[in-house]
């Protein structure tokens, strides 16, 4: 029989940690692992996509949607260079995934060699919470190992380098030897809690408040039933910053919805008017958007030393898992009687769904980019998997879409990279396949990634349990959220050599690889697009020809300022993209360039 080679047991190592899917692309710098994998019966999964930033993404997404690493693999040189996007994505949304990588052989290292990078160099800052060079066998369990626990454990990307003729080597385990380094694959799972003291003192301060404000994150995932025990008790209304969406339901009258420049303007109005701060889970980082220094008392609950107190000042900072801090902090705390605050909360939320509505159903040329959103909204499936890409689309899916309790949504939080929308969806669909996905794309990041990893969605699509995923694009031909923010900051006509894009037949695409496709120029045909793609048997690309000058509205315009450009754009005034910008430069100028959408 045939000695294991170190590829050979790197695989197993991987089964024996539950990984099911690696998302890569092949090169001759893995190809003792492309081999291992041909000797395990392709076990775990090889995921081939289209590009290695398109692999990482989709580990990425895996990762957000099932809970477990994402793994991704690439060859050396370029493809190492290609994978970096998709793992700084990870790392500033606080996301486990383990990229594996080859290099060139170690004789030639130091030799100018074809496709030889300085890999610790390259990934010393995306991979800082773990990155190592597996150089002899012995050393494979313990790096490895170790990739996988930090990943979990830091909630950040790893990267274990292995050079290609150390792939195929015969494996040889750790002695029990000076200088060898054994290891283990169990690790139990952990949920810290703050001292009593420092939960006695945020009951306390939170007690003392008559207008309580409360800001979710990703990291109250899991705590949903928490944080509506405290908010119930509090008389509290509940604001999420665009990661943490679906952490708990919109359908509970006092959530705000979003909260930041793609936020709403009850979120902006709570922030605006509490007299009490309870962070749970989120690093969200604009400050502008939280109250102002002096009239709220804090507090925060996050599992991140090294995050707390970092946003706002907070009196009591508790470093904890979220939803065991809050079953410990719950008993402590008073119910408070007087529900004016929490009702004047509700008043908000109810009028902002109104405008929303209306402006939703506004005329468009040809079709309102918010109608598309809005229409989707009542007909998405109780566990739909939702992305969104980043630009305009991230507003219409942060301030459209009511996330229910079974329903699960991400997007690029923290780097709010274009081109991850179709790639997530693509991970989701691997960590879910008994469950539909969606991905909101707008044309730009269709043309950028989007329309390659269709060719991937085609390739697996027969393997998915559930077959439904639909890929929305808003083709506006035109970069909207920078033509936005040019319109905002300067009060001038974007830079059309810049900003203007080529109409591209998506639906035509889509068919010609064999999905579904289907393009909507008439908002009377938008509901039946929607209907069509959410009960096809094959994957669908669904393509809205959406009107570019119609503008996201900052949260913090007054109500006074919302009904008029709402009265503006039903008079159907020329040049509206100038007409509101006016209106919003002073206001957004500060506002409109940072569109990180936060944790």
């Amino acid at each position: 029989m045939t000695k294991a080679t170190v590829g050979d047991h790197l695989l197993d190592r991987l089964r024996a940690w539950g990984v099911a899917h690696v998302f890569g692309y092949p090169g001759d710098g893995i190809n003792g692992l492309l081999a291992a994998w041909a000797r395990a019966d392709d076990d775990p999964r090889f995921i081939q996509a289209r590009h290695e930033e398109m692999a990482a993404f989709e580990a990425v997404g895996y990762a957000k949607f099932s809970g477990h690493v994402g793994v991704c693999v690439a060859t050396s040189g370029p493809g190492a260079v290609h994978l970096l996007n998709g793992l700084y994505d990870a790392k500033l949304d606080h996301v486990p995934v383990v990229a594996l990588v080859g290099q060139t052989d170690r004789s030639a290292m130091g030799g100018s060699y074809q496709q030889e990078i300085d890999l610790h160099t390259l990934f010393k800052d995306v991979a800082s919470a773990f990155l190592e060079t597996v150089n002899v066998p012995e050393q494979l369990p313990n790096v490895l190992d170790r990739a996988m626990r930090t990943a979990y454990a830091r909630r950040a990307p790893t990267a274990v380098i292995v050079p290609a003729d150390v792939q195929e080597l015969a494996y040889a385990p750790p002695q029990h030897a000076h200088k060898m380094v054994p290891s283990s694959l169990d690790s139990s799972g952990w949920a810290p809690v703050p001292d009593d003291a420092s939960l006695r003192r945020a009951a306390a301060l939170l007690d003392e408040g008559t207008r309580v404000a409360m800001l979710i994150g990703q990291g109250a995932a899991g705590a949903g039933r928490e944080v509506e025990q405290t908010a119930e008790l509090l008389g509290a209304g509940v604001t999420k910053a665009l990661l943490g969406k679906d952490a708990l339901s919109d359908e509970l009258p006092w959530v705000t919805g979003s909260i930041g420049l793609l936020g709403t303007r009850p979120s902006y109005e709570m922030m605006r008017d509490c007299d009490t701060l309870l962070t749970v889970g989120s690093n969200f980082p604009y400050s502008e958007f939280l109250p102002p220094y002096g009239q709220a008392r804090a507090v925060q609950i996050d599992i991140d030393p090294h995050l707390v107190g970092l946003r706002y000042p907070y009196e009591v900072n508790l470093v904890g898992d979220a939803a065991a801090t809050l079953r410990r902090l719950l008993p402590l705390l008073t119910r408070k009687e007087d529900r004016l605050w929490q009702h004047s909360v509700i008043t908000g939320v109810e009028r902002w769904r109104s405008v929303m509505k209306r402006r939703a159903e506004l005329a468009a040329d040809p079709v309102n980019p918010e109608y598309v959103a809005h229409v989707l909204d009542a007909l998405l499936p109780d566990d739909a998997m939702i992305t969104s890409d980043a630009g305009s689309v991230a507003t219409w899916y942060a301030r459209h879409l009511t996330m229910r309790h079974a329903m699960r949504g991400s997007l690029s939080g923290t780097l709010a990279t274009m081109g991850s929308g179709v790639p997530y969806a693509i991970g989701a669909k691997f960590a879910h396949p008994d469950r539909p996905a969606i991905a909101l794309v707008g044309d730009g990041a269709m043309q950028m990634n989007g329309m390659a990893e269709l060719v991937t969605a085609a390739k697996y699509a027969g393997e998915w349990t559930d077959p439904r995923l639909v890929v929305a694009v808003w083709n506006n031909q035109d970069l909207n959220q920078v033509s936005w923010e040019m319109r905002a900051m300067g009060g001038t006509a974007p830079f059309a050599p810049s900003q203007s894009l080529p109409d591209v037949p998506y639906a035509d695409f889509a068919r010609s690889l064999g999905l579904d496709g289907i393009r909507v120029t008439d908002p009377a045909d938008v509901e039946d697009a929607w209907r069509s793609a959410l009960a096809s048997d094959t994957p669908t690309v669904l393509d809205f020809r959406t009107d570019p000058d119609v503008p996201p509205i900052p949260p913090h315009s007054t109500w006074e300022q919302i009904e008029s450009t709402l009265a503006s754009l039903v008079r159907g005034d020329g040049h509206r993209g100038h007409l509101v910008a006016q209106g919003l430069k002073a206001k957004a100028q500060e506002l409109l360039p940072r569109r990180s959408t936060g944790r």
